[in-house]
């Protein structure tokens, strides 16, 4: 073991040596060019895989996420909705800024140990670790105040005269004041809600593991109060 050690010692020595020598074959000027355009090629490859690793395509190639929460997104308003304007997977899961969207994708990495052990490779499996799996990216959303809302959501341009009246009222209060972030009153705005006993201003009573109907009467409403406030603007008009 000693004599493996010794070897490997003496073998990083030969080669820091070869490298700290000065260029016997190529100018400065060559090595420098060289290590620049280098630089450049890695820095494209490098940028080029982690914005194929940032879109729905890939997302959505492993079944566990296409065949579950992706099938519930195709149901809501980020999917489709009148103006055509809709929400990918990384859009709402991974922030647009280069630094930001580093940390995540490391956080994330963690999650290819799962594709690996099949942590979720089943329907059943997936409901187990759901309540779980939500927990996660609503304690992570709420740490960066809801950063992937505000990619797209900016409070500084609501106009709170086209909303409801609920809604403005709490947007105008907790949301101006900080008190609130997005993710404390639109969970289950894209995804089904899991159990949600014990959530912090959710009915649990109400709300069974995996409710389909919970999250779906949620969005109706929603959708609803917006439908009346648009017949209200119109008849105004």
């Amino acid at each position: 073991m000693t004599a493996l050690i010794k070897r490997a010692f003496a073998l990083t020595l030969d080669i820091w040596f070869v490298l700290r020598k000065p260029s016997v074959h190529f100018s400065l000027g060559f090595l420098t060019i060289g290590g620049f355009v280098g630089g450049v090629m890695f820095w494209g490859a490098f940028n080029t895989a982690l914005e194929l690793t940032n879109t729905e395509t890939f997302c959505i190639s492993c079944h566990e996420m296409r065949d579950n929460v992706y099938e519930e997104l195709k149901t809501t308003i980020h999917f489709t909705n009148r103006s055509g304007v809709r929400a990918t997977c990384p859009d709402c899961h991974v922030p647009h800024k280069w630094t930001d969207k580093i940390a995540r994708k490391m956080q994330a990495s963690k999650e290819v140990w799962g594709k690996i052990f099949g942590t979720i490779n089943t329907r059943d499996k997936f409901l187990e670790k759901r309540r779980e799996l939500a927990g996660h990216e609503w304690a992570r959303l709420k740490a960066n105040d809801s950063l992937e809302c505000r990619n797209c959501h900016n409070f500084e341009y609501m106009d709170f005269t086209k909303q409801n009246t609920r809604a403005a009222k709490a947007h105008s209060t907790y949301l101006a004041s900080g008190e609130k972030t997005c993710i404390d009153c639109h969970k289950g705005i894209a995804h089904r809600l899991p159990n949600m006993e014990g959530v912090p201003g959710w009915d649990a009573t109400s709300l069974s593991p995996d409710d389909e109907d919970a999250s779906t009467r949620i969005r109706r409403v929603g959708e609803a109060l917006r439908s009346m406030d648009g017949l209200t603007q119109a008849a105004a008009e």
